[in-house]
């Protein structure tokens, strides 16, 4: 494959859905097509350069997960092979090739679905603020980066711009209703649970991640991206060593650069050196690497 970065598509012919920070979304009728490009965001602002390969591991790493979950809940992906897309994606193949899924439309749930297994992130800002998380009270004495007691459901808002707000579960209750409140809960911890696990005997801790659910015919399915670098926080097993902030294979490494830059975190942001974005791949295709076995 061609390590070419792509940043945008831009298909006259078919009707954009949703240009995210990171995928073009197309609508359909009742399926939408999902082009993961190589754009970057951090802090909620778009980078102006893209990561090679990027698109590509996301969307290996959520084929890869929606075929190892789907006895455990449905999933809106259709394919992820070009040739069997419609006829008139046919000719848009070089852009969508290994970046891109044909997916159910649904009505998506307006959660954001966080399952936290170690304390890192804005879990571990509020924990040092309140000790706890989401209302969720945690025992006194918890290190930035430990394995917490037990793995925890820490739900967010959707935000379409800026940051997304941590609620309560009974926040989610009333948003949704009890019972889909529950399911949601009861199946991201689940499926966080068993996809953890494995990613460990692969030599990647899953810190936390965020799941999104639709309603499709009445039933609940997952959609959107899964357990990617993007949507989760993938470290390093060996080189783990709580009470600091751990070696990552996610987008944490370019944050961490911009952090030494004087930049105030806003539009436009600052190109990343070469070597940056080198890294940054790399650290992309490891964690594909580790986790599916395959090469991109």
């Amino acid at each position: 494959m061609g390590n070419s970065v792509l940043l945008k598509t831009d298909f006259k012919d078919l009707k954009l859905f949703r240009r995210g920070k990171v995928r073009d979304v197309y609508d359909l009728g009742d399926k939408l097509l999902i082009v993961s490009t190589d754009r970057i965001s951090c802090f909620d602002v778009v980078l102006p350069c893209g990561i090679p390969y990027k698109g590509r591991v996301l969307t290996g790493i959520s084929e890869f997960w929606f075929d190892f979950i789907k006895d455990m809940i449905p999933h809106h992906l259709i394919t992820a092979d070009v040739d069997k897309y419609p006829d008139e994606l046919k000719k848009y193949k070089a852009d969508l090739s290994g970046r891109s899924m044909l997916v159910l439309k649904t009505k998506p749930l307006p959660v954001e679905c966080v399952v936290r297994g170690y304390l890192s992130g804005s879990g571990w800002n509020e924990y040092r603020e309140k000790q706890s998380i989401c209302g969720i009270d945690l025992p006194k004495g918890l290190r930035q980066s430990d394995k917490l007691p037990e793995v925890i459901f820490t739900p967010s808002t959707k935000a379409d711009v800026g940051h997304d707000q941590n609620v309560s579960q009974e926040y989610i209750a009333q948003l949704v209703g009890p019972g889909i409140a529950e399911d949601l809960k009861k199946i991201s911890i689940e499926v966080y649970r068993r996809t953890s696990s494995y990613a460990l005997q692969k030599g990647i801790i899953i810190a936390d991640t965020k799941f999104e659910f639709g309603i499709h015919n009445g039933r609940m399915i997952i959609i959107d991206e899964v357990l990617t670098p993007d949507s989760s926080r993938f470290w390093a097993a060996k080189d783990y060593r709580p009470g600091e902030a751990q070696m990552s294979f996610d987008k944490q490494f370019v944050r961490d650069y911009l952090e030494t830059l004087i930049w105030d975190k806003k539009p436009p942001a600052p190109d990343l050196p070469v070597e940056i974005i080198r890294k940054t791949t790399e650290k992309y295709l490891e964690a594909y690497r580790k986790l599916t076995g395959m090469e991109i």
